[in-house]
Formats: structure tokens, sequence, C-alpha cells
């Protein structure tokens, strides 16, 4: 498993910049994906894949410890789906 660290440390590797600016960077993805997503964008990364808030309609749905049935709201929930270049490198690593 990679940590933020590693990969602040991997982007400043790759990139040739020190790790503090790796992590103001690595910061401005995650706060920029993360922002696009609430406003229930989509964000496409060709090739890496798309991250996208999708609707959930309200349902009910039982709790678990005593079978009760519990109101669960709509809401939006954050998705990934991976593209294709992405499947590749993973599939066949």
């Amino acid at each position: 498993n990679m940590n933020k660290q590693e990969i602040i440390t991997e982007i400043s590797t790759k990139v040739g910049g020190t790790k503090k600016d790796a992590g103001i960077y690595l910061d401005a993805v995650v706060e920029t994906i993360t922002e696009a997503l609430a406003k229930h964008e989509k964000i496409a990364l060709v090739g890496f894949g798309t991250f996208e808030a999708r609707h959930r309609d309200a349902r009910i749905a039982r709790n678990p410890q005593d079978g009760t049935e519990i109101q669960v709201p709509e809401m939006y929930v954050p998705c990934f789906k991976a593209g294709k270049a992405l499947k590749d490198a993973v599939k066949n690593a």
C-alpha cells in the first residue's frame, strides 16, 4: 500500500522538484477533484478514468443488528470508473 508521503516522494522523483512542491501539487489535484464532485461535475482523465458524483434514490434498508427498517435519504456518492489504459496496466502487471 502506498500512502500520501510515498506518493509525494514518487511525484518529486518523476518531476525533479521538491517534495514540498509535489505535496502542493497533489493537494491541489485532490482539492480540485473534490470541489468538482461536490458540484456534481464529471472529471474525465482520458486513459486514467472518470470521477463522478452518482445520484442514489431514497430507499429503505434494514439494520443488520436488529432487522428494523431504516429510511436512507437520497444522496450523491463519489464514483470512479477506470479507463482502458489503467485497466490494461493493472491487468498486465
